[in-house]
């Protein structure tokens, strides 16, 4: 949790560099207790996830995928609600079996309150990813090659 007097751009721009150093449950920290992120562009799976320990088996989950991500080209923009700050910003991402870069344009539409993340609304680019994912397990050589591939650090 970060201190009340913290703007929203800040405790944005601080989860989201966060989300730079690994997905894993940690990064539910940065939400309240019974945050709401809804992520209308999922094409499947959960498109409403309610409350911070949910969120933090969400961002496990994740964070099981073969994949790293950074987030680069970080603009985030104040609204006329102190509350509420859109992020827009792009990954550069990384299958690790394949060593496969790719690169995704995001939008996400925060409201953060008394130092935490009370909603967000996520615009992720699912297809582009499950693509590099997907190549990745159609690649035999990739296949052989994670499993004898030390994680990294």
């Amino acid at each position: 949790m970060t201190s009340d007097t913290s703007s929203a751009r800040t405790i944005i721009q601080r989860h989201l560099a966060r989300v730079s150093h690994g997905l894993t449950g940690d990064l539910a920290d940065a939400y309240a207790e019974d945050a709401i992120v809804e992520q209308p562009f999922l094409p499947y799976g959960q498109n409403r996830i309610a409350g911070r320990e949910a969120l933090r088996a969400h961002f496990e989950r994740a964070g099981l995928l073969p994949l790293k991500l950074r987030v680069d080209n970080l603009v985030v923009y104040e609204t006329t609600d102190p509350e509420t700050v859109i992020a827009e910003y792009d990954y550069e991402g990384r299958v690790v079996p394949t060593d496969e870069t790719f690169r995704v344009s995001n939008v996400q539409i925060f409201r953060v309150r008394g130092g935490e993340i009370v909603r967000s609304r996520d615009y992720h680019d699912y297809a582009a990813i499950a693509a590099a994912l997907d190549a990745a397990r159609l690649d035999p050589a990739a296949n052989a090659a994670a499993d004898s591939r030390p994680e990294d650090p």
